[in-house]
């Protein structure tokens, strides 16, 4: 057998609601969009920024104020309230995963979920 890695959840355009140095590290994902995406609490998942260079990997945890999305620890550093950034997971597979990709509006409201693979235009 042969794993591949394959995308498996996407937040597009998330906007970073705050940024905290002080906590232990992590990046903290209103749930309903975890769960919409079918990101885990403590999955590993990858932030992109979308207007600068910055690229990280760190752990994610569910929030409960509607449309937080905040990255803490020493990620807090990279990033600062209102970048743009693409919060990203993978799964290890064997048969092919169809990704949940979701696209958010200024809000971190869903605006659209996507078909894998298209390009937005």
């Amino acid at each position: 057998m042969r794993l591949s890695q394959l995308l498996k959840s996407k937040l597009h355009h998330a906007r970073i609601t705050y940024a905290n140095p002080e906590y232990v590290g992590s990046i903290e994902i209103d749930a309903d969009l975890m769960e919409r995406a079918g990101i885990m609490d403590g999955e590993l998942v990858h932030v992109w920024a979308v207007d600068h260079k910055a690229r990280l990997e760190t752990y994610a945890f569910s929030g409960t104020k509607k449309g937080e999305i905040g990255l803490n620890g020493g990620a807090a550093h990279f990033f600062s309230p209102g970048d743009r950034v693409v919060i990203a997971a993978f799964a290890l597979s064997d048969e092919p995963i169809f990704p949940r990709i979701l696209l958010l509006g200024d809000n971190n409201e869903v605006v659209r979920e996507m078909e894998p693979f298209t390009v937005l235009g």
